[in-house]
């Protein structure tokens, strides 16, 4: 029996035959639907499957040491920050493809710098070097087919390579990105934390349970397949990576240094004087010649500003010092006797 769609319907598949995602709500008003838009938009449904192209996903076959596949997930809770303010943070994940082992800890940013530390510190859990590291097009990493330099950096020293794939695609990246999943149903129900360490403890522990656990996909354990995808990997590097925020930079008056949005206080009798900022997952270091002069821990709240008080207290001193008079000599001996000048000058003797 015909219905009232029924008039309409020649129309609305030309509008999908030239656009698939048309929204419905759009085609209503294209075609001047005078009903219900529930309706209307059930029917549209219905006729959609014709024209979206099929892109068919295949599973593939993950060989030993092949791949780890890496993501960026954003756990649906915020973290409390250390200036009682809190945030939505990045988890970095990495899952070795064959063995379906996972590793993964919350980073301050997304930014370059802290991927590859992290990137660094969950393979350093795998033990060696999965052959290709595949990414989406995450920004810190690279766009495109171009990689960002320290990446470039980063693969060349462990003899990887770096992926990139498009989004959302399946066939490459499908096994993280189910893992997101996972995380969000298995392990976030019912738990609170306190900040990022707390996350990243309570983690931890809940991945060596969830890589004991057997994957439907491949009837096995990621813990007992984890030595034959370690074999097939690349050895770590036999030097430390130089990785991590690096800046040289002149000590300003207020000695204080920025790192990513955050500010460090330095010892003061630096200033003028060139130092080396240097910072990792945890921690901010400043050189001075080789020679420590500030080690603070990292903090990830947002425009904070961090203050030793023995900074604090050496450049109290160095006001005072500031202020005072030079002592090399008194000083009443900037007044110089007039006498001084007539006998400089041959003067001498009394005035009529």
């Amino acid at each position: 029996m015909p219905t009232s769609f029924a008039p309409f319907e020649a129309r609305v598949r030309e509008l999908l035959s030239d656009t698939p995602e048309m929204p419905a709500t759009v085609i209503a008003e294209r075609v001047d639907w005078p009903g219900s838009i529930t309706w209307f938009r059930d029917n549209v449904r219905l006729l959609r499957p014709d024209y979206r192209r099929i892109d068919p996903a295949d599973r593939l076959v993950w060989e030993p040491g092949d791949a780890g596949q890496c993501d960026l997930w954003f756990p649906p809770k915020r973290i409390p920050l250390e200036d009682g303010t809190s945030a939505l943070l990045p988890v970095l994940v990495i899952i070795a493809a064959h063995s379906r082992f996972i590793t993964g800890r919350m980073v301050p940013t997304r930014k370059t710098q802290d991927l590859l530390l992290g990137s660094w510190e969950l393979i350093q859990q795998l033990g060696r070097v999965p052959r290709r590291l595949i990414w989406d097009n995450e920004p810190g990493i690279g766009r495109g087919n171009r990689l960002t330099a320290p990446a470039v950096s980063f693969a060349g020293t462990l003899a990887t390579k770096f992926v990139l794939v498009p989004p959302n695609d399946p066939e490459s990246k499908g096994l993280v990105e189910r893992r997101n999943g996972y995380f969000e149903t298995s392990f976030m129900p019912g738990r609170t934390f306190t900040s990022p360490a707390d996350f990243n403890d309570q983690f931890g522990d809940w991945l060596v349970r969830a890589n004991q656990r057997i994957v439907r996909t491949i009837k096995a354990r990621p813990i007992d397949l984890i030595d034959t995808d370690r074999a097939k990997m690349l050895p770590l590097p036999p030097v430390p990576l130089h990785l991590g925020w690096r800046e040289r930079v002149r000590l300003g008056r207020d000695y204080y240094v920025r790192l990513d949005t955050g500010d460090y206080s330095v010892d003061p009798t630096g200033i003028g004087r060139m130092v080396d900022v240097s910072a990792d997952l945890d921690r901010v270091r400043v050189r001075l010649d080789g020679r420590i002069v500030a080690d603070h821990a990292r903090v990830w709240a947002r425009g904070a500003t961090i203050t030793d008080e023995t900074h604090r207290e050496t450049a109290r001193l160095l006001r005072e010092q500031f202020r005072e008079p030079r002592t090399g000599q008194p000083v009443d001996d900037l007044a110089r006797d007039l006498a001084d000048y007539d006998r400089a000058f041959g003067l001498g003797g009394e005035v009529a």
